[in-house]
């Protein structure tokens, strides 16, 4: 149970930096504002199937919590935080797999799949700081 504790903490943490980074990106680069406002790409925020996008960090942290407990003794680091870093660099290089799919099956500018890319760097990062001191 600490574990799934945990993890939804760890999802609360994932979701606030993926709407901050995502903020900022939009912010910095209106073409992607206009790309996340394109219908004929992305559902409106008033479906009620968006709900899912609030949900899916939450499920993802308690994924994280899990590895986290089978990897923990196996990452290289000499202390929580360098562990914490390796953590989310190893899950991070994982996600290009589906990157490179996203951008090569779907309409979408490089600049967005970037943009997921680093964000999911400081989700897993900022996941592995909290599973480094949490659950030790």
């Amino acid at each position: 149970m600490k574990k799934v504790s945990i993890g939804l903490l760890a999802g609360a943490m994932m979701l606030i930096i993926s709407i901050l980074i995502g903020q900022i990106f939009q912010y910095l680069l209106p073409s992607i504002k206009a790309e996340y406002e394109n219908p004929n790409l992305f559902r409106p925020w008033a479906d009620p199937k968006m709900l899912l996008y609030f949900f899916e960090p939450f499920v993802l942290g308690v994924i994280l919590a899990w590895v986290w407990g089978l990897t923990k003794d196996v990452l290289k680091g000499k202390n929580t935080t360098q562990k914490a870093l390796y953590f989310g660099l190893t899950y991070w290089a994982t996600t290009f797999p589906g990157m490179l799919m996203s951008y090569s099956s779907f309409p979408l500018s490089a600049i967005i799949v970037v943009s997921w890319s680093i964000i999911g760097l400081f989700q897993t990062i900022s996941a592995g700081f909290i599973f480094s001191k949490l659950l030790k």
